[in-house]
């Protein structure tokens, strides 16, 4: 239910800005234009797990999913800014779409960095294409933002590793075909013991644990390895190096959840202002409200320092080829905590209509929440942006 029925897409003023060629404002339009046909629009979310399914194959027959996975195995390049773009986009119009977007992104990036050439060849095609569902295995109950202390293990057999343990908070648990999976080989102390492999569904010794439920409905679940037996062939990099894989693939889409956030807040703030115009209020409307206009004011500047962080960590990594660790930090603690301020001021301009069930700024406000802790919460990004300054200053 949107306050203003003239509301198609985000505003594009800031494509105007340096960090930007054409290609990318080209890409943008046709994103939106894609992201408000039918063939989005008509997707219903009732049952979560067929819409992600369903919005993947989407996104897979339009070709957005190459944005996120590199056009080819011998075209793996990933342009940080039309990721961001996209996940920009697609938040802004629909959570979920983004959730299915990023994760076959995210759930598959290592392999395309590490994996063998016959891997890359039998997963990335249908992940790209959206016939398969990826997910991104790293968390466990005892080791989220500590990953040295993880505890799933994998032990050398021969020619195979053997798994066994339990990861937990994963999207598309429950429906992926193809898992990214971290576990420690113990080939050092703490982060440096781990490794990364790759496992199907369809592995024996692989299951799903427990489906979780959480306030914004995405498909995540608690996954269990009991003597999951798989192809050495199936390790990424070498014994060991799991844990520099899984920052360097963090580091790629980091960003970009920033970019999310910014759809998030972008969507709040184009509510509230249709809302504010419209809403009759002690004679007048309550966009006449000086506290009405102070608020609008402080979601607009927090909106744009929060994109102009977010779209320099992206241009920094696309055309200066430097590291983004800090930047991509400081654009994914900003952004996310600016929208939830945002989408939190948003509601209050609605009032009571502001947290009914169905409304945009209720959605919103339950999608926001999740993007202050998932791939490192806000607290772990100051100790990221301190520790990396400590370097350098």
């Amino acid at each position: 239910m949107s306050t203003a029925a003239t509301l198609t897409g985000p505003s594009r003023d800031h494509l105007d800005w340096p960090f930007f060629e054409g290609s990318h404002r080209e890409f943008a339009a046709r994103l939106d234009a894609f992201a408000r046909s039918d063939v989005m629009t008509a997707i219903d979310h009732a049952d979560v797990d067929a819409a992600c399914r369903k919005l993947v194959r989407t996104l897979g027959d339009a070709g957005v999913l190459t944005v996120a996975t590199g056009v080819s195995e011998t075209d793996p390049l990933i342009d940080s800014r039309l990721v961001c773009l996209t996940r920009e986009t697609l938040a802004w119009h629909d959570g979920l779409a983004d959730f299915a977007f990023a994760m076959q992104g995210l759930g598959t990036g290592a392999i395309g960095l590490s994996g063998s050439a016959a891997l890359r060849a039998a997963v990335m095609p249908k992940v790209r294409s959206g016939e398969w569902l990826a997910a991104f295995a790293l968390s466990e109950k005892e080791a989220g933002s500590d990953v040295a202390a993880m505890a799933c293990a994998a032990r050398a057999d021969g020619d195979h590793y053997i798994l066994d343990g339990e990861k937990t908070w994963i999207s598309n648990g429950g429906i992926a075909d193809v898992y990214t999976v971290f576990a420690r080989t113990g080939e050092a102390p703490g982060t440096r013991g781990i490794s990364a492999f790759v496992v199907f569904a369809d592995d024996p010794g692989f299951s799903i644990a427990e489906r979780i439920e959480v306030i914004a409905p995405h498909p995540l679940a608690t996954i269990r390895f009991e003597n999951c037996r798989i192809p050495a062939s199936r390790l990424l990099g070498n014994p060991g190096e799991g844990f520099k894989i899984a920052m360097r693939t963090l580091d790629i889409f980091r960003a970009s959840v920033a970019a999310a956030a910014l759809g998030f807040a972008r969507r709040a703030l184009d509510e509230a202002l249709g809302h504010a115009r419209a809403r009759p209020m002690f004679g007048a409307k309550l966009a006449d409200l000086q506290l009405t206009q102070a608020a609008l004011g402080d979601m607009a500047t927090g909106i744009d320092a929060a994109a102009l962080l977010t779209y320099r960590a992206a241009w920094r990594r696309d055309v200066q080829q430097l590291p983004t660790t800090q930047e991509a930090a400081m654009a994914k603690m900003t952004a996310t905590e600016t929208a939830q301020a945002v989408i939190d001021r948003a509601v209050q301009l609605f009032g009571g209509r502001g947290v009914r069930s169905g409304e945009i700024t209720e959605k919103l406000y339950r999608e926001i929440r999740a993007l202050r802790i998932y791939e490192g919460a806000t607290e772990v990004q100051k100790l990221i942006i301190a520790r990396e300054l400590l370097k350098t200053k």
